[in-house]
């Protein structure tokens, strides 16, 4: 196992009705700042319940952050901040919204010129941050309970992602009845969003780390089991507080603690979101079946646990186990409603130059657990994924 530094200082409030408990999470006399997307907050209840919590507080909204939250809305937020002097945010909604209240709380305090540089940096030049809250309406990137966002520049096509100790919520809100409204879209994209980032810490190569190797295969066949139930069963709380927790357990830093990290597959799917628009989720479930068949010999010690382990295949030589685990995987995406190959979004092989292109622009050039995922094989996968 690895040397690490596990930190994570985010309260949860779990389960039906901790939306009130705002009011105990929030100080008293807070200027608070209410952010969120598109609007359907106002439609399902949240909103009035959020703002029945905060009572008598001074409450500013702010709406309109999207999916893939972009630096030039976000940076509307800061300046409506300073104008107003507000001192505490409170992000309701899904990812998106999270990484975008990240972004502004770092931002509405960052003395390092234009804040773009904090996604120029990563976020090593953070010193502080606004204090915030989350609650939660769509489980899927675990943005909840951690440090990291990413953020994209309209302007110029970029995607980037960001993480600081300064911008782990204060606590976040999670009621699993608040996802029961979630279009088929999202719940399907929640589940493959919270597989892939588990993939991202677990399949990479054996370091006998097996406390880190079995909380993330659980995590694994539990999305695997409740997936389809979220589906069919849109109104079961116990599968819905499944999926939810497994997504936040999924990128709170524990499985991450002493072991190898991936994230190739995330970095060229920014960069498909960037250009094309796709889904964050829609882009990953593109990616890793093609990513894991180029790298075969790279992971097979853990594509070999993988194929065991998940999907129960102990039958068969090595690479017929490892060939018939990426199916399934993939197979699995499809069951959850996430298409898995470029074609399906109107992409061909006209479209991968610029994105290799944008990956080289963006440094990506030396990608994955050990550095050597080149735009070379980089070209590879998205070849592959077509």
């Amino acid at each position: 196992m690895l040397n690490f530094d596990f930190y994570n200082p985010t309260q949860i409030l779990f389960g039906q009705g901790r939306i009130a408990d705002l009011n105990k999470a929030i100080p008293a006399s807070a200027k608070v700042l209410l952010l969120y997307g598109g609007g359907s907050i106002k439609t399902n209840g949240v909103f009035d319940e959020v703002m029945t919590a905060l009572g008598s507080r001074q409450v500013t909204e702010f709406t309109g952050i999207e999916p893939n939250p972009s630096y030039e809305t976000l940076m509307k937020a800061v300046a409506l901040i300073k104008e107003s002097q507000i001192d505490f945010l409170l992000a309701v909604g899904g990812g998106s919204v999270i990484d975008g209240t990240k972004f502004i709380a770092a931002a509405a305090l960052f003395e390092g010129g234009d804040p773009w540089a904090i996604l120029e940096k990563r976020g090593t030049n953070i010193t502080q941050a606004l204090p915030f809250g989350t609650v939660l309406t769509l489980p899927a990137t675990g943005s909840e309970m951690n440090s990291g966002a990413v953020v994209t520049r309209k302007s110029i096509n970029a995607k980037l992602a960001f993480s600081s100790r300064h911008c782990f919520p204060k606590f976040s809100v999670l009621d699993p009845a608040k996802t029961y409204t979630l279009p088929v879209r999202q719940i399907g994209n929640g589940a493959v969003d919270a597989f892939v980032h588990v993939m991202e810490q677990y399949l990479t190569y054996p370091v006998n780390s097996p406390v880190q190797d079995r909380f993330a295969e659980g995590l694994l066949k539990t999305l695997i089991e409740e997936g389809p139930k979220a589906l069919a069963n849109p109104h079961d709380y116990d599968v819905r507080a499944n999926l939810m927790w497994c997504a936040t357990m999924a990128l709170n830093g524990l499985i991450a603690t002493g072991v190898p990290q991936d994230w190739a597959t995330h970095m060229i799917g920014h960069e498909l979101t960037a250009l094309h628009g796709i889904d964050h989720a829609q882009t990953l479930a593109i990616v890793l079946p093609s990513m894991l068949r180029v790298r075969k010999e790279a992971k097979r010690a853990k594509l070999l646990q993988f194929a065991e382990r998940v999907w129960d295949l102990r039958e068969g030589n090595d690479d017929t186990r490892i060939d018939t685990a990426i199916s399934k995987m993939q197979d699995y995406f499809e069951q959850m409603g996430v298409k898995t190959r470029l074609r399906d979004y109107g992409l061909n092989s006209s479209h991968i130059s610029s994105l290799i292109s944008a990956l080289e622009t963006h440094r990506m050039v030396a990608l994955g657990e050990k550095r050597d995922v080149t735009p070379a094989i980089s070209q590879q996968v998205l070849e592959l994924s077509l």
